[in-house]
């Protein structure tokens, strides 16, 4: 199953005439006044959007961005915290054959700068709270802001020019779908220092819900509760996507509480959810005496959690890139702990040691995953032919940097990443991005940044730095260095702690050696020796 140009299908394949529009107006005529999304913000009663009303309000903000001159292929930056206004902007793009360009509302000004200039996006839908962060960002046609923050009451008066709600007109027509027209472009974090676009066609956004669907077992009468951010696959796609094509309901939140969780899962009984480890253990940590959960997907299978919530968990593994799950829990079978499931139907994947032979079980291995480009997989990262080019090996396969291990039966466990990026309660976040940061800080020297091992967040960030040769006052330093990282990183990307130090291992001719950096991070947490 080599990796193919989406140009260049050769085969019939399940979504011909069909695009992302084409479902929601399917689901719309299948389930009409049935309620698909109920949005329960943080402050404000819950309200239900039928889907019906929900394709109405995407074809009528079509209708308005066809208004504004908007044309097939044009990019639209969208900004927005979980919210009904993000998904009905994203798919009203869909609808007119527009690209939206899905930013982080953790962003800073300097970083949503960056993602519309490498997007050449033309105009930008966003909210009150974002809006002076978007308005920095060169060649923004127009602007449009929702009415309130997400989850929120209006805070600031925004004119009736610049709503989202004034925008909305007249549905747009039905256009002719195409398949393997770009839908959105997500952003993945890798070694370097600037994010890379992952360009999706509509093929890949209905692959996304189709497998989702399918691999998780979701059903009609399902509620999934949707609280992870919706510019990330597994919020949006694993999440939203699946529901949306198995026709269940959805119960979306600003983003995670551990307070505002169960109340609202238990009030609209919930049946499904996505979690991560961070999520998992303040869940825990507060327990209802019942709720309506029968399943939720997970990174990795953890019996006690399963046991102590009730749920059968579904694990997963997946990446930007992949669209959907490329290894999964099974919803009929036992699996065993740590185990991120099995190599789905829809990939091929291939394990391999250091030489390029296929591991046996109990042996650990590089990761390479084969699709089709622009159907299974995504088509390429956008505006950067070189990065599309190293991502796959000379067998079409796509390098995903992750090794993992090979157990019985197929299951498999990760392991650790080839490549330089740290999870940090589920973000991405690249490490040569903050080095790039904190070496603009003046008195330092060089700088080497790692993810250190932590029981809340999965890991969190720190910055190894040597000091130049006039600097006298270490502390001080420190203090430059998080004063900067603070303006100019997302707060999860910031260092959660600056050693300066003298010197780093190294190897060969002088490379850092950041895995003893590492290893010294993991020796103190157990209390080890470093």
């Amino acid at each position: 199953m080599q990796a193919s140009a989406v140009q260049d299908l050769p085969f019939l394949h399940p979504f011909l005439g069909e695009d992302a529009a084409t479902l929601l107006r399917e689901r719309a005529g299948q389930y009409g006044e049935r309620a698909f999304l109920t949005w329960a913000p943080f402050d404000g009663p819950a309200q239900t959007w039928s889907w019906a009303r929900f394709e109405d309000d995407v074809a009528r903000l079509a209708g308005g961005l066809l208004r504004r001159g908007v044309k097939p292929g044009d990019r639209i930056f969208i900004l927005l915290e979980n919210c009904p206004e993000t998904l009905i902007a994203r798919f009203a793009c869909a609808w007119i054959g527009a690209v939206a360009v899905l930013g982080n509302p953790a962003l800073t000004a300097p970083e949503a700068r960056d993602l519309v200039e490498a997007s050449g996006a033309g105009a930008a839908i966003t909210q009150p709270r974002l809006r002076e962060i978007v308005a920095g960002c060169p060649g923004l046609a127009w602007i449009l802001l929702t009415s309130h923050d997400a989850g929120a009451p209006p805070q600031i008066e925004v004119a009736a020019s610049e709503r989202l709600e004034a925008a909305m007109s007249e549905r747009a027509p039905a256009r002719a779908p195409d398949p393997t027209a770009p839908a959105m472009i997500l952003f993945t974090t890798g070694t370097t220092s600037r994010a890379k676009g992952v360009l999706w066609t509509h093929a890949n956004v209905l692959w996304g819900a189709k497998m989702a669907a399918l691999q998780q077992a979701m059903r009609a009468d399902d509620v999934h509760h949707v609280f992870l951010p919706l510019f990330h696959v597994v919020g949006f796609s694993w999440s939203f996507l699946g529901a949306m094509f198995a026709g269940a309901r959805v119960l979306l939140q600003p983003r995670f509480s551990g307070t505002r969780f169960w109340g609202a899962a238990i009030e609209h009984r919930a049946t499904l959810s996505s979690q991560v480890k961070f999520t998992s253990n303040v869940l825990s940590q507060n327990m209802p005496p019942e709720h309506f959960f029968r399943q939720w997907t997970t990174a990795n299978h953890t019996p006690a959690y399963a046991e102590r919530f009730g749920v059968r968990e579904v694990s997963g593994w997946g990446m930007t890139e992949m669209v959907a799950q490329g290894m999964v829990g099974d919803p009929w079978s036992a699996q065993p702990a740590r185990t991120v499931g099995r190599p789905s139907l829809a990939y091929g994947i291939h394990i391999e040691d250091d030489d390029g032979r296929p591991v046996r079980p109990g042996e650990t291995g590089h990761l390479f995953v084969t699709g089709v480009r622009g159907l299974s997989i995504f088509r390429e990262y956008d505006g950067n032919a070189q990065a599309t080019s190293d991502a796959f090996d000379d067998r079409g396969r796509f390098i995903t940097g992750d090794r993992v291990t090979l157990h019985e039966n197929g299951w498999v466990e990760f392991a650790d990443r080839t490549k330089d990026v740290i999870k940090v309660g589920g973000e991405g976040v690249s490490g040569g991005e903050v080095e790039t940061c904190v070496a603009q800080v003046k008195g330092v020297r060089e700088v080497a940044v790692v993810g250190k091992p932590d029981d809340v967040w999965g890991e969190v960030v720190i910055a190894f730095v040597i000091p130049g040769a006039d600097v006298a006052d270490r502390s001080a330093l420190r203090e430059a260095i998080a004063t900067h990282c603070a303006s100019s990183l997302a707060k999860f990307k910031r260092p959660a702690e600056v050693r300066v130090v003298d010197d780093f291992p190294r190897i060969g001719f002088g490379k850092i050696a950041k895995v003893k950096l590492r290893e010294q991070l993991v020796a103190e947490r157990k209390g080890e020796p470093a």
